[in-house]
């Protein structure tokens, strides 16, 4: 795991530098892979557990500038549309287990499940160029659009309502 995810990490300066802060773009629907990873009190979390929501895959680390910015913003966009069916959904590239994530939990309040990502996953959905790179996948379990880098929360907002509530002005 640590192969990918470390030589991953490196990537992760270019989501802070600002020309590598894009809004999210739509893609030509395709079905999203499917996955089953931990959380971070070891228990599995599978794509299969959000059938019928639209999810927010985001790809973090605890040590990403921009993950931590964009973090507060995902928090209140979970309370905000719970209930209209968003589930985000933070995966871990952190590689010193879940001790960190767990603390970085509590201090960012995350109100959303965390999974504990692997090479697999990070296979799954490549390329991710960079960290954050988030994902939004539509009821259907098709994904929608992605995103490099980190964006004003009332931008992707936008981005999240057009899959979520499509028929939403």
């Amino acid at each position: 795991m640590k192969s990918t995810l470390s030589s991953l990490a490196a990537l992760a300066l270019l989501a802070a530098a600002p020309a590598a802060i894009t809004s999210g773009a739509p893609v030509t629907p395709a079905p999203a892979p499917a996955w089953k990873l931990l959380d971070v009190d070891g228990k599995p979390v599978t794509s299969a557990q959000f059938k019928g929501k639209v999810v927010v895959l985001d790809f973090w680390a605890t040590w990403c500038p921009p993950c931590k910015t964009e973090i507060p913003g995902y928090v209140k966009l979970q309370k905000k549309y719970a209930d209209d069916g968003l589930v985000i959904v933070g995966v871990s590239v952190d590689t010193e287990g879940p001790a960190p994530v767990k603390k970085f939990m509590k201090d960012y309040g995350i109100n959303y499940p965390i999974v504990m990502g692997d090479d697999d996953i990070v296979a799954a959905f490549a390329p991710i160029e960079g960290y954050p790179t988030t994902f939004i996948i539509d009821r259907d379990g098709k994904i929608r659009n992605k995103k490099l880098g980190r964006e004003a929360t009332e931008s992707y907002e936008k981005e999240i309502l057009a899959v979520l509530k499509p028929s939403a002005p």
